[in-house]
């Protein structure tokens, strides 16, 4: 990983647990040994907690990298937030979305990148890497999904 992706995904990680902390939840970051996990996120009564697994890009693509493990890691208070962080002037983006909405689309997708051919007309070999792109606009600032 590069010093850039590093710094990116680290700076993502605390954009994310400032605007959790902005809307007046109580979020954590985690070390950074946690797999699967960046910040574990309360209300402030702790009546709900909710843990979140942060992607951040500087690319326009709104296109993110996971693992095949990201189709297995699912639980119903797991979410991701992808985070296009913009440019250095601008509010990033946030997008909320239940890891298992995550799961399943990447697995599809990566189901149907198999199904096709490489440029040269052969079958495509299996790759632990999926994508998850934020196409739909559905999950663009939808905190409230989190349930805090």
């Amino acid at each position: 990983m590069s010093a850039e992706s590093l710094l990116a995904g680290i700076a993502g990680e605390y954009f994310v647990a400032g605007e959790l902390s902005r809307r007046g939840w109580v979020a954590s970051l985690t070390l950074r040994n946690t797999q699967g996990i960046d910040i574990v996120v309360t209300n402030q009564p702790a009546t709900k907690t909710v843990t979140i697994q942060c992607k951040s890009s500087r690319a326009r693509s709104k296109r993110w990298i996971l693992s095949e493990k990201s189709e297995r890691f699912v639980a119903p208070n797991h979410f991701y937030v992808f985070i296009d962080l913009k440019g250095e002037r601008e509010r990033p983006l946030y997008y909320i979305v239940p890891s298992a909405a995550v799961a399943q689309t990447i697995a599809k997708e990566h189901r149907d990148w198999l199904g096709g051919v490489t440029r040269t007309g052969k079958p495509r070999k299996d790759s632990p890497v999926r994508q998850f792109e934020a196409a739909q606009e559905k999950y663009l600032e939808r905190w409230d999904l989190l349930g805090l």
